[in-house]
């Protein structure tokens, strides 16, 4: 499974009150849990259904939602979570917590989306400067990754929460799943904790731009 958490320091700018608009990454390699999930799907390699199909699939088997696989891995670990996401690790579907401990030591905590148990932890050490950053963005924050998790369950099942790495800022990046299997993108604001739609979402553009195409050959029909 990817480990990919993006923090931009313009939201980190914006809650304490300056700083430089740049950007990091904290990336980790593919693990799997050390002891198997309850909750067993095809493997990424061998499926060949669409990624949508996927991840409707995924999030209707996990029982254990995002804030509480977040509240599993903060009991296990201690720290502050910075993102968690439900995907596989060969044919374990596994909630990865990304957590912020001491000093510049990250832990990526594997939970069990069937049963709530932690399956696996393991600490990562990171650039110093990026940690600082990370800390700077965080501290502004009243609501926290997995409050951000269930203000958004309202609009579907959770399959990601994580630190907003656009040039707006200010929010968790929650995606869901609905029970059509249609995918959303939201943003919770870090202070007030409402929940309002990405506009940038992809799926959006898509569709609108789609609109567009049958509007120009409607024209152009009628023209003819």
């Amino acid at each position: 499974m990817k480990r990919n958490i993006v923090l931009a320091t313009l939201a980190a700018a914006a809650l304490i009150g300056g700083g430089t608009a740049t950007a990091f990454a904290v990336t980790g390699d593919d693990e799997g849990p050390a002891q198997r999930s309850s909750v067993q799907v095809k493997d990424d390699e061998q499926s060949e259904t669409d990624d949508r199909d996927d991840d409707a699939a995924e999030a209707g088997l996990a029982k254990v939602t995002a804030a509480d696989a977040i509240d599993a891995a903060l009991q296990h670990t201690s720290g502050t979570a910075v993102g968690a996401e439900l995907d596989s690790e060969g044919s374990d579907l596994v909630w990865e917590v990304d957590v912020l401990s001491s000093g510049t030591t990250w832990h990526s905590v594997l939970v069990d989306p069937g049963t709530g148990k932690v399956l696996d932890s393991h600490a990562e050490e990171e650039d110093a400067d990026d940690t600082d950053e990370a800390r700077a963005a965080l501290k502004g924050t009243s609501v926290t990754a997995a409050e951000a998790a269930r203000a958004a369950a309202e609009k579907g099942t959770v399959t990601s929460v994580d630190l907003d790495d656009d040039d707006r800022g200010n929010a968790w990046n929650v995606d869901t799943t609905g029970a059509d299997g249609a995918e959303s993108e939201w943003h919770v604001d870090l202070k007030t904790q409402k929940v309002t739609a990405d506009d940038s979402d992809d799926d959006t553009d898509d569709h609108a731009d789609d609109a567009a195409d049958s509007d120009d050959a409607a024209d152009s029909d009628s023209d003819d």
